[in-house]
C-alpha cells in the first residue's frame, strides 16, 4: 500500500520546512511505502536529507538546452527523483502531452502517477500504462468529505475501466476510516496533501492514515 504526500506549494512545506515535514514522516515506523511529492525547488534538497521516495509534482517531456521555464524530466532525475506526479488537477495536461511525458520518464527510469478525474480518463490513460493511475474528483480536493465517502462509485467505476495497474484516490481523506473504506473498494493506496502537510501533528495525521491499510 502506498501512501503518496503532495507538499503542493504549501509554506508549510517548502524549503526547510520541506526538510523538517519529511524527516519527521521518515520516522514513521510502517510496512507500507510512504512517497513524498514536493515542490521542484526542493528536490535536490530532500534528496540529500530524507530516505523517503520522492516523486516531483510535475515534470515535462522537453530536454535540457533552449527550453526556458521549462522543467526537464533529466533535470528531476538527477536532481534526486524517484518519479513524477502528472495531470493533477491543478495542472492538467492534454492527452499527447502525457503521452510525450511518460515515455522521457521512463527512458529516465521514473515511476509514474498520472491523476484522472474521472473513470473515463482514468480508462484513456491506462493506455499510457504508468505505474499508478489516482482518481481525484477535483470538486472533492480540499474538502472534508472524502471520495471513498462522497463518491465511492468512482472508484469503484476505476477500478472496472482499469485493469493490471495499481489505482490509488484522493481528494477529501483526512481519517483513517476514510482510508479503510477506500482500500475496501479496491485502491492500492491513497494520495492526501492538506491534511498531512497543514496538520499540527503532521507525522501523527500520517501515522493515523497509515492505520487505515490494516
Amino acid at each position: 500500500m502506498h501512501l503518496v504526500i503532495n507538499f503542493k506549494t504549501y509554506k508549510e512545506a517548502s524549503g526547510e520546512k520541506a526538510i523538517n515535514l519529511a524527516k519527521k514522516l521518515e520516522n514513521i515506523k510502517s510496512k507500507h511505502t510512504i512517497i513524498l511529492c514536493p515542490q521542484q525547488i526542493d528536490i535536490a534538497l530532500l534528496a540529500k536529507n530524507t530516505t523517503l521516495p520522492i516523486f516531483v509534482q510535475h515534470a515535462d517531456f522537453v530536454e535540457k538546452g533552449q527550453t526556458t521555464g521549462w522543467i526537464p524530466t533529466e533535470s528531476v532525475k538527477k536532481a534526486g527523483a524517484q518519479g513524477t506526479l502528472l495531470n493533477h488537477s491543478e495542472h492538467k495536461l492534454s492527452f499527447n502531452q502525457l503521452k510525450k511525458t511518460v515515455e522521457i520518464a521512463r527512458s529516465f527510469r521514473l515511476k509514474i502517477i498520472i491523476c484522472a478525474a474521472t473513470p473515463d480518463e482514468a480508462k484513456n490513460i491506462a493506455l499510457l500504462k504508468p505505474d499508478f493511475i489516482a482518481i481525484e474528483p477535483p470538486e472533492l480536493i480540499g474538502g472534508n468529505i472524502s471520495v471513498s465517502t462522497a463518491k465511492p462509485e468512482l472508484i469503484t467505476d476505476t477500478l472496472k475501466q482499469v485493469k493490471n495497474i495499481p489505482v490509488l484516490c484522493g481528494a477529501g481523506i483526512k481519517k483513517k476510516s476514510d482510508v479503510a473504506k477506500a482500500v475496501k473498494l479496491g485502491v492500492q493506496g491513497v494520495l492526501v496533501a492538506s491534511s498531512v502537510v497543514l496538520a499540527k501533528n503532521p507525522k501523527n495525521v500520517a501515522e493515523e492514515l497509515l492505520k487505515g491499510f490494516k
